[in-house]
Protein backbone atom coordinates (compact mmCIF):
# COMPACT_ATOMS: atom_id res chain seq x y z
CA UNK A 1 0.00 0.00 0.00
CA UNK A 2 1.34 3.42 -0.95
CA UNK A 3 2.31 5.92 1.75
CA UNK A 4 -0.52 8.30 0.89
CA UNK A 5 -3.09 5.51 1.13
CA UNK A 6 -1.78 4.57 4.58
CA UNK A 7 -2.30 8.14 5.76
CA UNK A 8 -5.69 8.56 4.10
CA UNK A 9 -7.02 5.29 5.51
CA UNK A 10 -5.71 5.79 9.04
CA UNK A 11 -8.31 6.28 11.74
CA UNK A 12 -5.73 7.68 14.17
CA UNK A 13 -2.63 9.71 13.30
CA UNK A 14 0.05 10.86 15.74
CA UNK A 15 2.18 13.85 14.69
CA UNK A 16 5.32 14.50 16.74
CA UNK A 17 7.28 17.74 17.11
CA UNK A 18 9.29 18.75 20.18
CA UNK A 19 11.10 21.89 19.07
CA UNK A 20 10.78 25.56 20.03
CA UNK A 21 8.03 28.20 19.94
CA UNK A 22 8.65 29.68 16.50
CA UNK A 23 9.30 26.27 14.97
CA UNK A 24 6.00 24.96 16.34
CA UNK A 25 4.03 27.87 14.88
CA UNK A 26 5.71 27.16 11.54
CA UNK A 27 4.23 23.63 11.53
CA UNK A 28 0.65 24.92 11.43
CA UNK A 29 0.44 25.00 7.60
CA UNK A 30 1.40 21.31 7.70
CA UNK A 31 -1.54 20.62 10.03
CA UNK A 32 -3.91 22.38 7.63
CA UNK A 33 -2.72 20.27 4.70
CA UNK A 34 -2.82 17.07 6.74
CA UNK A 35 -6.41 17.69 7.80
CA UNK A 36 -7.48 18.08 4.18
CA UNK A 37 -5.59 14.93 3.19
CA UNK A 38 -7.02 12.85 6.05
CA UNK A 39 -10.40 14.37 6.99
CA UNK A 40 -11.59 11.15 8.61
CA UNK A 41 -8.68 10.71 11.00
CA UNK A 42 -8.39 11.65 14.62
CA UNK A 43 -5.17 13.67 14.60
CA UNK A 44 -3.15 13.85 17.83
CA UNK A 45 -0.23 16.27 18.13
CA UNK A 46 2.64 15.62 20.56
CA UNK A 47 4.42 18.86 21.55
CA UNK A 48 6.53 20.35 24.33
CA UNK A 49 4.34 20.90 27.40
CA UNK A 50 5.22 24.57 27.84
CA UNK A 51 4.08 25.30 24.26
CA UNK A 52 0.71 23.56 24.44
CA UNK A 53 -1.35 26.72 23.99
CA UNK A 54 0.16 27.29 20.52
CA UNK A 55 -1.84 24.37 19.12
CA UNK A 56 -4.37 23.64 21.87
CA UNK A 57 -7.25 25.22 19.93
CA UNK A 58 -6.00 24.44 16.42
CA UNK A 59 -9.03 23.48 14.34
CA UNK A 60 -7.08 21.06 12.17
CA UNK A 61 -6.29 18.61 14.96
CA UNK A 62 -8.36 16.70 17.48
CA UNK A 63 -6.07 16.34 20.47
CA UNK A 64 -2.86 17.73 21.93
CA UNK A 65 -0.64 15.62 24.18
CA UNK A 66 2.50 16.97 25.80
CA UNK A 67 5.95 15.96 26.95
CA UNK A 68 7.74 17.86 29.70
CA UNK A 69 11.08 17.57 27.98
CA UNK A 70 13.02 19.79 30.41
CA UNK A 71 11.27 18.49 33.53
CA UNK A 72 9.70 15.22 34.60
CA UNK A 73 10.21 13.54 31.21
CA UNK A 74 13.88 14.49 30.90
CA UNK A 75 15.41 11.04 31.40
CA UNK A 76 15.70 7.82 29.44
CA UNK A 77 13.44 6.01 31.87
CA UNK A 78 10.76 8.67 31.63
CA UNK A 79 10.93 8.65 27.84
CA UNK A 80 10.61 4.86 27.80
CA UNK A 81 7.54 5.01 30.02
CA UNK A 82 6.06 7.73 27.85
CA UNK A 83 6.66 5.63 24.73
CA UNK A 84 4.85 2.71 26.37
CA UNK A 85 1.88 4.99 26.89
CA UNK A 86 1.92 5.84 23.20
CA UNK A 87 2.22 2.16 22.33
CA UNK A 88 -0.90 1.37 24.34
CA UNK A 89 -2.87 3.77 22.17
CA UNK A 90 -2.01 1.81 18.99
CA UNK A 91 -1.90 4.68 16.51
CA UNK A 92 -2.52 3.67 12.90
CA UNK A 93 0.05 6.14 11.56
CA UNK A 94 2.77 8.39 12.92
CA UNK A 95 4.36 11.39 11.19
CA UNK A 96 7.56 12.81 12.68
CA UNK A 97 8.49 16.38 11.78
CA UNK A 98 11.95 16.55 13.35
CA UNK A 99 14.85 14.09 13.52
CA UNK A 100 16.28 14.94 16.94
CA UNK A 101 17.22 12.06 19.22
CA UNK A 102 14.44 12.46 21.79
CA UNK A 103 11.65 12.64 19.26
CA UNK A 104 13.11 9.87 17.10
CA UNK A 105 13.35 7.53 20.09
CA UNK A 106 9.73 8.13 21.07
CA UNK A 107 8.59 7.55 17.52
CA UNK A 108 10.61 4.35 17.13
CA UNK A 109 9.23 2.96 20.40
CA UNK A 110 5.66 4.23 19.90
CA UNK A 111 4.25 1.04 18.44
CA UNK A 112 2.48 2.97 15.68
CA UNK A 113 1.51 0.65 12.84
CA UNK A 114 3.00 2.92 10.15
CA UNK A 115 5.81 5.37 10.81
CA UNK A 116 6.95 8.04 8.38
CA UNK A 117 8.87 11.30 8.42
CA UNK A 118 12.06 12.81 9.78
CA UNK A 119 14.09 10.52 12.02
CA UNK A 120 17.63 10.28 13.37
CA UNK A 121 19.77 8.17 11.07
CA UNK A 122 20.44 5.54 13.76
CA UNK A 123 16.72 4.91 14.16
CA UNK A 124 15.75 4.88 10.50
CA UNK A 125 15.32 1.05 10.47
CA UNK A 126 12.34 1.48 12.80
CA UNK A 127 10.52 3.67 10.25
CA UNK A 128 8.54 2.45 7.26
CA UNK A 129 9.30 5.62 5.31
CA UNK A 130 12.18 7.73 6.70
CA UNK A 131 12.37 11.12 5.01
CA UNK A 132 14.99 13.86 4.90
CA UNK A 133 13.87 17.43 5.51
CA UNK A 134 14.83 19.83 2.73
CA UNK A 135 16.62 22.52 4.70
CA UNK A 136 17.06 24.72 1.64
CA UNK A 137 13.36 25.63 1.89
CA UNK A 138 11.61 27.95 4.29
CA UNK A 139 10.81 25.92 7.41
CA UNK A 140 7.03 26.15 6.94
CA UNK A 141 7.35 24.84 3.38
CA UNK A 142 9.83 22.21 4.54
CA UNK A 143 7.25 20.68 6.89
CA UNK A 144 4.47 20.80 4.28
CA UNK A 145 6.82 19.07 1.85
CA UNK A 146 6.79 16.00 4.11
CA UNK A 147 3.21 15.46 2.97
CA UNK A 148 4.04 16.26 -0.63
CA UNK A 149 6.70 13.53 -0.54
CA UNK A 150 4.02 11.11 0.63
CA UNK A 151 1.93 11.94 -2.42
CA UNK A 152 -0.41 14.66 -1.16
CA UNK A 153 -1.23 16.83 -4.17
CA UNK A 154 -3.24 19.64 -2.57
CA UNK A 155 -0.73 21.41 -0.35
CA UNK A 156 -2.58 24.74 -0.21
CA UNK A 157 -3.08 26.28 3.22
CA UNK A 158 -3.84 29.53 5.06
CA UNK A 159 -0.38 30.38 6.34
CA UNK A 160 0.49 30.42 10.02
CA UNK A 161 -2.50 29.81 12.27
CA UNK A 162 -2.92 30.07 16.02
CA UNK A 163 -6.35 30.17 17.61
CA UNK A 164 -7.04 31.51 21.08
CA UNK A 165 -9.60 30.68 23.75
CA UNK A 166 -12.17 33.32 24.83
CA UNK A 167 -10.40 33.41 28.19
CA UNK A 168 -7.18 34.46 26.44
CA UNK A 169 -9.04 37.22 24.60
CA UNK A 170 -10.62 38.42 27.83
CA UNK A 171 -7.26 38.49 29.63
CA UNK A 172 -5.83 40.71 26.89
CA UNK A 173 -8.90 42.97 26.97
CA UNK A 174 -8.65 43.39 30.77
CA UNK A 175 -4.95 44.19 30.52
CA UNK A 176 -5.41 46.93 27.93
CA UNK A 177 -8.45 48.33 29.76
CA UNK A 178 -6.09 49.59 32.46
CA UNK A 179 -4.41 51.90 29.94
CA UNK A 180 -7.44 53.68 28.45
CA UNK A 181 -6.36 53.01 24.88
CA UNK A 182 -9.68 53.70 23.22
CA UNK A 183 -9.13 53.55 19.47
CA UNK A 184 -5.51 54.71 19.67
CA UNK A 185 -3.19 52.87 17.27
CA UNK A 186 -0.88 50.54 19.14
CA UNK A 187 2.59 49.47 18.06
CA UNK A 188 4.06 46.40 19.70
CA UNK A 189 7.74 45.67 20.33
CA UNK A 190 9.31 42.24 20.72
CA UNK A 191 12.94 42.96 21.50
CA UNK A 192 14.19 39.71 23.01
CA UNK A 193 15.74 36.64 21.46
CA UNK A 194 17.28 33.51 22.94
CA UNK A 195 20.23 34.06 20.58
CA UNK A 196 22.11 37.16 21.70
CA UNK A 197 23.46 37.96 18.24
CA UNK A 198 19.89 38.40 16.97
CA UNK A 199 19.23 41.31 19.33
CA UNK A 200 19.18 44.84 17.96
CA UNK A 201 20.69 47.39 20.41
CA UNK A 202 18.24 48.42 23.12
CA UNK A 203 18.90 52.13 22.76
CA UNK A 204 17.74 51.95 19.14
CA UNK A 205 14.50 50.24 20.07
CA UNK A 206 14.02 53.02 22.63
CA UNK A 207 14.57 55.67 19.96
CA UNK A 208 12.09 54.05 17.56
CA UNK A 209 9.45 53.72 20.28
CA UNK A 210 9.89 57.36 21.38
CA UNK A 211 9.65 58.60 17.79
CA UNK A 212 6.41 56.69 17.24
CA UNK A 213 5.05 57.97 20.54
CA UNK A 214 5.77 61.53 19.40
CA UNK A 215 3.68 60.79 16.31
CA UNK A 216 0.69 59.78 18.40
CA UNK A 217 1.09 56.02 18.64
CA UNK A 218 0.87 54.08 21.89
CA UNK A 219 3.62 51.51 22.36
CA UNK A 220 3.69 48.19 24.16
CA UNK A 221 6.62 45.91 24.96
CA UNK A 222 5.99 42.17 24.89
CA UNK A 223 8.25 39.27 25.86
CA UNK A 224 8.57 36.51 28.40
CA UNK A 225 9.82 36.62 31.96
CA UNK A 226 13.36 36.11 30.67
CA UNK A 227 13.07 39.41 28.77
CA UNK A 228 12.15 41.62 31.74
CA UNK A 229 15.68 42.87 32.42
CA UNK A 230 16.22 43.67 28.74
CA UNK A 231 12.91 45.51 28.46
CA UNK A 232 13.60 47.46 31.63
CA UNK A 233 17.02 48.48 30.29
CA UNK A 234 15.37 49.63 27.05
CA UNK A 235 12.38 51.48 28.45
CA UNK A 236 14.53 53.25 31.07
CA UNK A 237 16.15 55.08 28.14
CA UNK A 238 12.81 56.31 26.79
CA UNK A 239 11.23 59.74 27.22
CA UNK A 240 7.71 58.41 26.60
CA UNK A 241 5.86 55.90 28.79
CA UNK A 242 5.22 52.59 27.05
CA UNK A 243 2.89 49.84 28.20
CA UNK A 244 4.91 47.01 29.73
CA UNK A 245 3.47 43.58 28.93
CA UNK A 246 6.67 41.65 29.49
CA UNK A 247 6.18 38.40 31.37
CA UNK A 248 2.47 39.13 31.79
CA UNK A 249 0.84 36.73 29.34
CA UNK A 250 0.62 33.04 28.62
CA UNK A 251 1.21 32.14 24.97
CA UNK A 252 -2.49 32.19 24.15
CA UNK A 253 -2.91 35.53 25.88
CA UNK A 254 0.14 36.86 24.05
CA UNK A 255 -1.46 36.02 20.70
CA UNK A 256 -4.66 37.79 21.73
CA UNK A 257 -2.73 40.84 22.97
CA UNK A 258 -0.66 41.05 19.79
CA UNK A 259 -3.84 40.97 17.71
CA UNK A 260 -4.74 44.44 19.08
CA UNK A 261 -1.61 45.97 17.52
CA UNK A 262 -1.49 47.89 14.25
CA UNK A 263 2.14 46.83 13.82
CA UNK A 264 4.77 44.82 15.65
CA UNK A 265 8.48 45.60 15.42
CA UNK A 266 10.51 42.53 16.29
CA UNK A 267 13.79 40.70 16.33
CA UNK A 268 13.89 37.23 14.76
CA UNK A 269 12.30 35.15 17.53
CA UNK A 270 9.38 32.87 18.36
CA UNK A 271 6.89 35.63 19.25
CA UNK A 272 7.41 37.09 15.76
CA UNK A 273 5.73 34.00 14.32
CA UNK A 274 2.94 34.26 16.89
CA UNK A 275 2.29 37.83 15.70
CA UNK A 276 2.16 36.66 12.10
CA UNK A 277 -0.39 33.99 13.02
CA UNK A 278 -2.65 36.83 14.19
CA UNK A 279 -2.38 38.62 10.83
CA UNK A 280 -0.58 41.61 12.32
CA UNK A 281 1.84 43.45 10.00
CA UNK A 282 5.42 43.23 11.21
CA UNK A 283 8.77 44.86 10.73
CA UNK A 284 11.38 42.16 11.31
CA UNK A 285 15.00 42.97 12.10
CA UNK A 286 17.39 40.37 10.76
CA UNK A 287 21.11 40.01 11.32
CA UNK A 288 22.89 36.65 11.56
CA UNK A 289 19.90 34.42 10.72
CA UNK A 290 18.46 33.84 7.27
CA UNK A 291 14.98 35.21 6.49
CA UNK A 292 14.88 32.82 3.53
CA UNK A 293 14.74 29.85 5.90
CA UNK A 294 13.07 31.18 9.07
CA UNK A 295 11.83 34.61 8.08
CA UNK A 296 8.32 36.06 8.27
CA UNK A 297 5.95 33.62 6.55
CA UNK A 298 3.59 36.31 5.33
CA UNK A 299 3.28 39.06 2.75
CA UNK A 300 2.41 41.53 5.51
CA UNK A 301 6.00 41.99 6.62
CA UNK A 302 9.07 44.05 5.89
CA UNK A 303 12.45 42.49 6.64
CA UNK A 304 15.09 45.07 7.54
CA UNK A 305 18.79 44.24 7.31
CA UNK A 306 22.02 46.22 7.47
CA UNK A 307 23.03 47.77 4.17
CA UNK A 308 25.20 46.49 2.70
CA UNK A 309 24.51 43.11 4.34
CA UNK A 310 27.32 41.54 6.34
CA UNK A 311 28.41 38.32 4.59
CA UNK A 312 30.29 36.78 7.53
CA UNK A 313 27.67 34.26 8.72
CA UNK A 314 27.03 32.78 5.29
CA UNK A 315 24.83 29.69 5.71
CA UNK A 316 25.75 29.14 9.37
CA UNK A 317 24.39 31.60 11.92
CA UNK A 318 26.94 32.80 14.48
CA UNK A 319 26.04 32.78 18.18
CA UNK A 320 29.06 34.94 18.96
CA UNK A 321 30.63 37.63 16.80
CA UNK A 322 33.49 40.07 17.44
CA UNK A 323 31.92 42.95 15.51
CA UNK A 324 28.19 42.17 15.06
CA UNK A 325 28.04 44.46 12.03
CA UNK A 326 24.76 42.96 10.86
CA UNK A 327 22.90 44.43 13.85
CA UNK A 328 25.02 47.48 14.64
CA UNK A 329 24.75 48.82 11.08
CA UNK A 330 20.98 48.34 10.95
CA UNK A 331 19.72 51.89 11.57
CA UNK A 332 16.84 53.56 13.38
CA UNK A 333 15.96 55.35 10.15
CA UNK A 334 15.58 52.04 8.29
CA UNK A 335 13.22 50.69 10.91
CA UNK A 336 11.10 53.84 11.05
CA UNK A 337 10.84 53.92 7.27
CA UNK A 338 9.65 50.32 7.23
CA UNK A 339 7.17 51.03 10.03
CA UNK A 340 5.75 54.02 8.15
CA UNK A 341 4.96 51.78 5.19
CA UNK A 342 2.51 49.75 7.27
CA UNK A 343 1.20 52.44 9.63
CA UNK A 344 0.21 54.73 6.78
CA UNK A 345 -1.89 52.07 5.05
Amino acid sequence: MRALERIQQADTILVTFLMHLGDLVLTTPFLHVLRKAAPQAKITYLVDEKLKEVVQYNRNIDEVITLDKKGRDNSFGALWRYAQGLKARRFDALISLHPNERCSFLCAASGAEYKVGAVHRLLQPFFDEPLRLDRTKHAADMYVEVLAKLGVSDCSHNGLEMWTDPEHDEAARRFYAEYDLGDAPLVGFNIGSAVLTKRWPSERFAKVADTLAERGYRTVFFGGTMDRELVEATTSQMKSSPIIATGVFSLGELAAAMRRCSLIITNDSGPMHVAISQRVPIVALYGPSSPKLYGPYTERATVVTAQPPCPDCGLQMKHTCPHLRCMKELTVEQVLSAADKWLQK
